[in-house]
């Protein structure tokens, strides 16, 4: 009985076993026959952060290590290539019988230069004939050109706008601040020395206006050049009676001399006219404004000795204000003097100066690779204060006829620029470009890779580029496949050419 139940034991152990080992091998043949039947047909792999990696397995990014996803529509780009090498082997099997089609020819470019193109025959600016692009070379260019499904492009909102042709200038923009006009600043400072006897204008910042009386200066030396000047004068009425030519020559040269000092010291001719009147001699010497405008610097203090040439006051006429600014050196091909510059201040919204540009200097900040230029600006009303800072706005020199874009469809890698040109409703051609100066209202200038009227897309080419890539990627991946297959093909071609009778013609290609 024991050993009986001892063979049952051993037999259901066995069946199990039994059992267990044909699933395994059940489960792995039908795991290989999925993986066969995935890789028959073609499916690709790539990953969603890096679409150049391009696998035919599933497995993980060789850059980020994230998993690979399935390419979609992969089969039916295996399978125009296919019918592209199909095509090709029957294009060579009838390429005596069928005439070939015309080509037709997109643009013209230069041969040097791929971004250098023109919508009609003739020479680049080398002087080298352009050649033709055709467009099945366009479509297997180095970009991709990239097919989406129109409704695809409606979900994704890609907007379009034209290439035009238009009057372009570009706005320099930079922050200014004011300064005095050099031109109308005024010093007030004595020619005689002395003492201040009086002080009319006695604080900073106060107006004062041509011929207003400033300070008076008592000055010993100017009371004794005045007694001189009376008695020169006395001295020449009496000799005018005597017959001596010598003596009256001697009476008015002194009297010249007199009158010359006065003058140095700048006594007005009214002053001189009332001293010859009355004989009155005025112990102090008054010093007047020279002009309309504010005092911004004083030195004069009543009852304090002052020397000859001492600065008191400094005015300055602030009817016009001079404004400095920087632009960079990129820029200064698009100002000169006597530009127009407008201005706005903070402090006045809406408001808005006009000036002209008077300077450009000559040379360069090595620090802040800038360069400063002068301008001036009316300020009737005074609103324009000296050490203000503003925003300053040049229009720039117009270029017409330029060729310009919305900047926002240039994709910028710092490599390259590329747009993407639209061929046909859900074709797209990613186009390298040589960009410009980029303008007002976001406007853009391009200097060649665009013609006029050609529709370029100006939203959501980011995922264009994406696909793009992705795309090329995969008829990288499928030429190489194909350039096997032919070098296979071509040695078993041989040993089945050895069999064949070449008596008999062979059947043209059933489509």
């Amino acid at each position: 009985m024991k050993n009986r139940r001892t063979i049952i034991g051993i037999v259901i152990a066995s069946l199990i076993v039994l059992v267990a080992v044909g699933g395994y091998f059940m489960f792995s043949d039908s795991g290989a026959g999925t993986e066969t039947e995935q890789q028959a047909d073609g499916q690709l792999w790539t990953c969603g952060m890096h679409p150049e990696v391009i696998l035919d397995k599933p497995g993980n990014c060789p850059i980020c290590g994230m998993k690979l996803v399935p390419v979609k529509g992969t089969g039916a780009v295996e399978e125009d290539m296919g019918d592209m090498q199909h095509e090709d082997m029957a294009a060579d099997a009838q390429k005596e019988k069928k005439p070939k089609k015309e080509r037709k020819i997109l643009y013209w470019r230069a041969p040097m230069d791929p971004t250098e193109i023109y919508d009609r025959p003739g020479k680049s600016k080398m002087g080298m004939d352009l050649i033709p692009v055709y467009e099945d070379e366009a479509e297997l260019g180095a970009g991709g050109t990239v097919r989406i499904d129109p409704v695809t492009v409606q979900n994704m909102g890609i907007r379009m706008a034209r290439v035009e042709k238009r009057d372009f200038h570009k706005v320099i923009r930079t922050v200014g601040y004011i300064e005095y006009n050099e031109k109308t600043l005024y010093t007030v400072s004595p020619k005689i020395s002395g003492w201040i006897e009086r002080l009319y204008v006695d604080f900073t910042g106060q107006m004062v206006y041509p011929g207003q009386p400033l300070l008076e200066i008592y000055s010993p030396e100017l009371v004794t050049t005045q007694e001189e000047y009376l008695l020169a004068l006395n001295n020449l009425k009496l000799v005018n009676k005597t017959s001596f030519q010598s003596i009256r020559d001697g009476a008015e040269s002194l009297l010249k001399a007199s009158l010359q000092r006065l003058k140095y010291w700048d006594i007005p001719d009214s002053e001189i006219r009332r001293l010859e009147e009355t004989g009155e001699v005025r112990k102090t010497l008054q010093l007047q404004a020279p002009a309309r405008g504010v005092v911004i610097h004083k030195n004069a203090v009543e009852g304090s000795y002052v020397k000859e040439g001492q600065p008191l006051y400094q005015i300055a006429d602030l009817s016009t204000v001079w404004v400095y600014a920087t632009v960079y050196d990129h820029e200064l091909p698009w100002i000169e003097l006597g530009q127009e510059a407008s201005m706005e201040l903070s402090y006045l919204p809406g408001k808005t100066f006009k000036g002209r540009i008077i300077y450009i200097y000559p040379y360069l900040d090595k620090k802040a690779r800038d360069v400063k230029i002068r301008m001036e600006f009316e300020n009737p009303d005074l609103e324009l204060r000296p050490g203000m800072y503003a925003n300053v706005m040049i229009k720039g020199k117009t270029i017409p006829d330029a060729l310009v874009i919305p900047s926002e469809a240039v994709i910028r890698s710092g490599v390259r620029n590329i747009v993407f040109v639209v061929r046909e409703p859900g074709k797209f051609e990613p186009r390298q470009v040589k960009i410009g100066e980029e303008g007002e209202d976001g406007l853009l200038r391009i200097l060649s890779g665009l013609l006029p009227g050609e529709k370029i897309v100006v939203s959501a080419q980011f995922m264009l580029d994406s696909e793009s890539r992705l795309q090329e990627a995969i008829q990288k991946l499928l030429k190489e496949r194909m350039k096997k297959q032919q070098s296979k093909g071509a040695e078993s071609r041989p040993d089945e050419m050895e069999g064949m009778d070449h008596s008999k013609p062979m059947n043209e290609h059933a489509h």
